[in-house]
């Protein structure tokens, strides 16, 4: 056998060898895969939460109107880019949440341009400061907090400052970090929040 064809199986049993421990062990790093994309501070007291677009669903507008009602804050941001069909996201969301039985006080439209989590961050700070908002809860589903996290500090500091932020975690019917292999929704999801993750360092 000469030394290249070694060198060759060599590599090619390695690289089996490696497989079959990522396969063996897959549970372990797909479960730190998920858990990267999440940042969950709990909820503590605030002036406002401020819930972010992109769910339509209404898991983050439910889990912010749960936080009224337990009493960590009085009033709701409702974030509202452009929606279907000409409706504004803020006022779908909202007339779902009335639908729901929440009451009509505890939201407020901020409706606004903006097509991604950077421009709405800075929609959403540039409010807050207009209306002199001290403090905020961030509310967002789990896979999105960790981004969202990292974003709204960015925006927070190229402006000089800004609220005082807490990071709540909405639950998400297809993600679970220890589980969200295991269904389709859940590896759309994952493969969505992580090519938005990477693509940011480089600026697309």
């Amino acid at each position: 056998m000469g030394p290249r064809r070694s060198s060759r199986l060599k590599f090619t049993f390695a690289l089996l060898v490696l497989l079959l421990v990522l396969f063996l062990t897959r549970g372990l790093w797909l479960s730190a895969m998920g858990e990267a994309l999440v940042h969950d501070e709990g909820p503590g007291k605030a002036d406002v939460a401020v819930v972010l677009a992109g769910d339509y669903w209404g898991y983050r507008l439910q889990h912010a109107a749960e936080l009224v009602k337990q009493g960590y804050v009085p009033r709701i941001l409702v974030s509202g880019p452009p929606g279907f069909y000409g409706t504004n996201e803020s006022d779908a969301a909202i007339h779902w949440a009335l639908q729901q039985g929440y009451p009509p006080e505890w939201f407020v439209a901020v409706p606004h341009q903006a097509t991604s989590t950077l421009a709405e961050a800075k929609v959403m700070l540039t409010y807050m400061r207009q209306h002199n908002i001290h403090s905020f809860l961030l509310v967002t589903s789990n896979y999105h907090t960790a981004r969202a996290r990292r974003i709204f500090l960015g925006a927070e500091r190229d402006s000089g400052g800004g609220p005082e932020m807490r990071v709540v975690a909405a639950p998400d019917k297809y993600f679970t970090p220890e589980a969200w292999w295991q269904s389709r929704e859940g590896r759309k999801t994952a493969f969505m929040e992580w090519t938005k993750t990477v693509t940011r360092v480089f600026g697309i």
